[in-house]
């Protein structure tokens, strides 16, 4: 999971930036401080390049022309599923949440600095127990122990699976990230029907595929990674495909 904070006091800012970094280092959490800034715009081109379900930390009063709230309305319209908690000394705003139908999950007074670290290490964990929960519930992800992480990832979004020089282990590769750990291609394969053998070291997405050099038998993902396939598979892949 991808987190987000947009902060105008550069202490405030540093500070709550460091309560997230740390506790996610402490619990092996797989998330990661996505953007730190004090530019809404920033976020917002991010979101509009990535698909995200993100936690945001946003501050009310931005000193920007867009307020903390404008901001959250606009992060609903690219991530509706995300958790928004809006940071503020204006307690008195948070009823305009309301007015643009953001459904944030918490609103911090920043005044306390201990209440402040204990409310945004309250958020990560709810966040992340209801990401975890969303996980489990869907049959359309897929859930991975590695090391002391849970990984949790969309069908979707994986490129491919390939066989580790580490033994007993396979690679996940996303547009995001690589995740390394025990299991074997033949479990993988079985578990939804566009994820195809294709080779004795991969088991590829058919969704994701852009191209395939049936000469080479490089497949080519829509990211631009590539993995390839064996002649005795190449048949049968093109038969998937159409």
């Amino acid at each position: 999971m991808d987190v987000f904070i947009c902060e105008d006091d550069l202490q405030q800012k540093k500070r709550i930036t460091q309560y997230i970094e740390n506790y996610i280092m402490m619990e092996n959490l797989d998330m990661k401080v996505a953007i730190s800034t004090d530019d809404p715009d920033e976020i917002i081109n991010y979101l509009e390049e990535n698909r995200v379900n993100g936690l945001y930390f946003l501050d009310v009063d931005l000193q920007h022309e867009k307020t903390g709230i404008v901001l959250g309305a606009e992060i609903r319209k690219h991530d509706s599923r995300g958790s928004i908690v809006f940071v503020t000394s204006h307690s008195e705003l948070t009823y305009l949440t309301f007015l643009y139908k953001v459904e944030a999950m918490d609103y911090i007074i920043k005044d306390d600095f201990t209440d402040l670290q204990q409310r945004v290490i309250a958020c990560i964990e709810t966040a992340n127990e209801r990401h975890l929960a969303t996980s489990t519930e869907s049959s359309q992800r897929f859930q991975i122990k590695s090391g002391d992480k849970v990984i949790s990832e969309e069908y979707k979004e994986i490129l491919f699976f390939e066989t580790s020089s580490k033994l007993h282990k396979i690679i996940m590769h996303t547009d995001s990230r690589q995740v390394e750990f025990y299991g074997k291609l033949k479990e993988v394969e079985s578990l939804d029907d566009r994820f195809y053998r294709c080779h004795n070291s991969f088991v590829v997405n058919k969704d994701n595929i852009q191209s395939i050099d049936k000469k080479s038998r490089e497949i080519t993902m829509v990211n631009g990674e590539s993995c390839f396939a064996s002649s005795r598979y190449m048949k049968g892949l093109n038969k998937e495909l159409g």
